[in-house]
């Protein structure tokens, strides 16, 4: 089963009382307060246009452990050559927009709504929310946004207008200093860059710094 949320209460049921499908709890808000309780307790919103908002808290995680990232070999010679430039939280807001924008195969719009653009916004200005831009001469290629928790990156999406461009911003996020970069769910790309499959158990350890 799954729960309603109160207006006047943040508080959410125990993760590992999510549906199968990962799906925990309906309604609430995006406000600051709840989604930084849901990030640090292992919940994320997804919904699409003209739903209630959704949170899901997925029974096995994908991850990417930075230490195991795979980089192929015709991708160290776009990082070697320094093809793209890199850059940290210079483009939050560009970020988010193109990620809402870009067309993905098998995908029609986006859960990326203006609600949670804005959303996502507040928690940037504030702090919590990052981006990374790759940059093809004064382009943005690429880039990809998300929310730290301790030293948890909680991916949120990424985007890509030239190849490769996607790719070398989460290897630059890899070698920021965190522990573990989470995907969310799987998908074949992720995979095929080193993603892996873990326990909420072993995911929620690594929110609170213990046993990454």
């Amino acid at each position: 089963m799954f729960f309603q949320l109160a207006d006047n209460d943040l508080s959410f049921p125990n993760p590992a009382l999510a549906e199968d499908d990962g799906l925990l709890a309906i309604g609430g808000d995006l406000s600051l307060e709840r989604l930084m309780l849901a990030y640090s307790n292992g919940i994320f919103p997804w919904f699409s246009e003209g739903e209630a908002i959704l949170w899901y808290s997925p029974h096995e995680r994908c991850v990417i452990y930075p230490d195991k990232i795979k980089i192929s070999k015709s991708m160290r010679k776009v990082i070697k050559d320094e093809v793209f430039k890199v850059t940290v939280n210079k483009v939050f807001t560009d970020v988010i927009k193109n990620c809402a924008s870009t067309p993905r195969n098998g995908q029609n719009g986006t859960w990326i709504t203006n609600e949670m653009q804005e959303a996502y916004i507040n928690l940037h200005e504030n702090g919590f929310a990052h981006s990374i831009e790759v940059w093809l001469g004064d382009k943005l290629a690429g880039g990809l946004y998300g929310v730290i928790i301790n030293r948890v990156f909680c991916g949120e999406s990424m985007f890509s207008h030239v190849s490769n461009a996607s790719k070398a911003a989460l290897i630059y996020l890899s070698k920021t200093g965190i522990d573990l970069i989470d995907c969310q769910l799987p998908n074949d790309h992720l995979m095929s860059l080193g993603a892996q499959m873990i326990s909420r158990e072993i995911y929620i350890n690594a929110l609170n710094n213990k046993n990454v």
